[in-house]
């Protein structure tokens, strides 16, 4: 699993030119995902990935507007095939004891990937080459996905009960522990009562919510750490090297807090705590202007809240579903929303703004409270569910397969991560 976490590194490099979504992006993803079913994973995910780095690379081939148009078009469309894919793949594999360190390495990467991009942004500005440095970032940041890609369609097994890469005894101990709590529509099948489900599923949009709130701070901040860095007085090239640092802290932030989330099997509170995190962030920004250390404190909080705000509320969906259909439409119906909030980000920071930038700040800042909020909401929700089925149906044992193929995460005898 460890070449999927790299490939997603290569393809994350892209951060700050790909802060907001396309408009198909968003529209593609529940249909996208749904398909991916019925595909062989490590093929799809493989081809979605290639297909992005071909179009990152054809945008540095663009001679007008009309190409680079046509080329981010396909961006997008290959982005919905991949990002919501990765969790519910990862499920085939990791129990929910295990979900939130793996999606903190999956994520902890884009963290990552956004400190090597302030670093390969920095080198490209210096490159003397033939080729115009605009379109050198684009081809550096495409190649590796193309290769790894590739690769993943080789070495990435596929689901625990088709690849031949485990043996019968290996397939054994994969498939009990991929049925641990469920065990509903397993295979190249699709649910459509499912479907429906997650549409009239309340929570998956209170989660929507606070994914929007998150992904606004995710893009604003991808897209403008290094302007904001400008604004304590330092030049473009030492601002860009003054991003690594919070996106480091950030990556460190998540694997600790998903690290303590399994193992308290708790996901909402973790979640509360750095939307809020990330709102004091905001809060510095916009009430101390003239002191800079404090300014630059602020954007570690805003790093490290919502990286692991988006890390965490990934692993908390990727088993309160109850069923893979339901996760292949929950999980891209809330990030589909939360898509919006980058459409929303990557346009607060108008240079008018400048150097202040009140508006883009004060706006975030409330995102991130309203998602500390949503997050409280739910986990209140599920907690509360979770009782009223213990008290009607006596408590569960632990790991046993509950049946959640005619109801998803409605059966009685299934219990959520709170």
């Amino acid at each position: 699993m460890f070449l999927y976490q790299t490939l997603v590194n290569a393809r994350c490099v892209s951060a700050r030119k790909d802060a907001e979504p396309s408009l198909l992006q968003i529209l593609c993803q529940v249909p996208a995902t749904v398909l991916s079913k019925l595909c062989p994973p490590r093929i799809w995910l493989g081809c979605a990935c290639v297909g992005w780095g071909l179009c990152s690379v054809l945008m540095s081939s663009a001679f007008d507007f009309g190409g680079l148009i046509a080329a981010r078009i396909g961006l997008g469309v290959f982005e919905a095939g991949f990002g919501p894919g990765i969790p519910l793949y990862m499920s085939f594999f990791y129990t929910r004891e295990e979900m939130g360190m793996r999606m903190a390495y999956w994520f902890g990467f884009a963290a990552v990937a956004g400190a090597f991009g302030g670093l390969i942004a920095f080198g490209v500005q210096h490159v003397h080459a033939a080729v115009a440095n605009w379109k050198l970032l684009f081809i550096i940041e495409g190649l590796p996905s193309v290769i790894i890609g590739l690769l993943s369609m080789v070495i990435l097994p596929n689901r625990p009960e088709e690849t031949t890469l485990f043996n019968e005894k290996e397939r054994e101990i994969a498939l009990e522990r991929m049925n641990r709590g469920i065990r509903a529509d397993v295979g190249r099948t699709v649910n459509k009562s499912h479907i429906y489900a997650a549409f009239k599923d309340w929570r998956i949009y209170a989660a929507g919510v606070l994914y929007f709130g998150a992904n606004c701070a995710l893009a604003s901040i991808s897209a403008f750490l290094p302007t904001i860095i400008t604004t304590f007085g330092y030049t473009n090239a030492l601002a860009q090297l003054l991003t690594v640092p919070p996106y480091a802290v950030a990556a460190v932030y998540l694997c600790l807090t998903s690290y303590v989330s399994d193992r308290l099997q708790s996901r909402g509170l973790f979640i509360s705590a750095a939307s809020a995190l990330a709102g004091i962030g905001y809060i510095l920004l916009l009430t101390v202007p003239s002191n800079n250390h404090v300014r630059y404190f602020a954007t570690f909080c805003i790093t490290s809240g919502t990286y692991t705000t988006i890390g965490v509320i990934i692993a908390w969906f990727a088993h309160n579903l109850g069923s893979e259909t339901k996760k292949a439409t929950g999980i891209p119906m809330y990030m589909a929303i939360g898509q919006c909030g980058s459409v929303l980000g990557s346009h607060l920071y108008p240079k008018t703004d400048g150097p202040r930038y009140i508006r883009g700040f004060a706006v975030t800042c409330a995102l991130q409270f309203v998602a500390a909020i949503a997050a409280l909401v739910l986990t209140i929700s599920y907690r509360i569910e979770n009782k009223r089925r213990d008290q009607k149906y006596g408590k569960p044992v632990h790991d046993a397969p509950v049946d959640t193929l005619e109801l998803a995460d409605k059966a009685p005898m299934f219990r959520y991560v709170p």
